[in-house]
């Protein structure tokens, strides 16, 4: 155990070492090549990587999202059925978008989309208080949810 601790601070001394000298190697180019020193770093400079990036970046989150609607968690079994004539993957992209928006808004904007969705039936006449609240707690609870996934899929950057 002793050997250990002795050990953590010298690992981490070597990194920061590693990194100093990356650093400087980083710095001494730049000083040499001025600012074409990224293309000896980064590949396909002028092209439309950051373009592509993000549509990666958001197509993984919606396949995130499609995997959790796919589950058999009881939030994404609710939501199946109150979009049953939707498919999942529509449902995702929907979902990813409302997401996007300012938190003031998505609330309304995902209770929306699932309100303009529901089948109407002989109970939501009778009920409609009650189906509000429902919806209200769905809302809140896919909103978690989206947050959960979120969280975990910007973790994987990091």
């Amino acid at each position: 155990m002793g050997k250990q601790r002795s050990l953590e601070p010298q690992e981490r001394l070597e990194k920061f070492l590693e990194h100093l000298a990356a650093a400087r190697e980083l710095q001494r180019n730049w000083m040499t090549y001025g600012l074409d020193y990224v293309d000896k770093y980064v590949e396909d400079v002028d092209g439309d990587w950051w373009e592509k990036w993000e549509e990666e970046e958001q197509q993984s989150f919606v396949d995130s999202v499609t995997d959790f609607l796919k589950s058999d968690d009881s939030i994404a079994v609710r939501v199946r059925q109150k979009l049953a004539n939707k498919p999942i993957p529509e449902i995702a992209e929907k979902l990813e978008k409302y997401f996007s928006f300012p938190e003031a808004e998505r609330i309304f904007a995902l209770k929306d989309f699932l309100s303009n969705s529901l089948i109407e039936d002989n109970n939501r006449n009778s009920s409609n208080n009650f189906v509000d609240v429902e919806l209200c707690d769905l809302v809140a609870k896919v909103l978690n949810k989206l947050q959960e996934i979120s969280v975990r899929y910007q973790s994987q950057f990091l």
